[in-house]
């Protein structure tokens, strides 16, 4: 088995202060430090994906703005793989799988933000890629969604993903346990 790690979308905005800030971003982000940091104590692959938003009317993740930037703790290091993406789903229109398939990879151990959307539908597009996927639940997080004019709190979103994604697309653990 050889594995690579993959962190989603840790940019300034999802953090305190930015245009799209998260529940717990900090301790995800922390948790995916301490990963980030056991990838390259062991010399195994790391990617860094960066949003970069696209589409008319966005509001966050703007082009050559700091909230588009890596967060600090998560900064690409001199050989380390930096893909900018424009859809939640990290494969999508990137180099990422021919990276991926470069350092002849199996295993994809995958955090970062958000759960319901990034880490989902890259998750799942790379199971049906043919990876076994690892999801870092506590290096993830989200934010509240309003559906049908309720509000489903951030910890029930996360939940019901990371639920969904569990047993047939992906080993869910926690930061000790990878």
């Amino acid at each position: 088995m050889k594995q690579g790690l993959i962190l989603v979308d840790i940019q300034n905005d999802y953090f305190p202060g930015g245009k799209m800030e998260l529940v717990n971003m900090e301790k995800a982000a922390e948790n995916a430090r301490r990963l980030l940091q056991r990838f390259r104590s062991d010399g195994e692959p790391v990617f860094h994906i960066q949003h970069i938003a696209a589409r008319p009317g966005a509001t966050f993740f703007l082009p050559n703005t700091t909230g588009a930037e890596t967060h600090a703790l998560v900064k690409p290091e001199a050989g380390e793989v930096l893909i900018q993406k424009h859809f939640p789903n990290s494969f999508r229109d990137t180099t990422l799988l021919g990276e991926i398939h470069k350092h002849d990879i199996d295993t994809l151990v995958i955090c970062g933000a958000m759960s319901h959307m990034c880490i989902d539908a890259t998750t799942r597009a790379a199971f049906d890629l043919g990876f076994t996927c690892i999801v870092v639940e506590d290096a993830c997080t989200t934010r509240d969604l309003v559906f049908n004019g309720k509000t489903v709190e951030a910890s029930q979103v996360h939940g019901s993903f990371m639920a969904a994604l569990s047993g047939t697309y992906a080993e869910v653990m926690k930061t000790d346990d990878v």
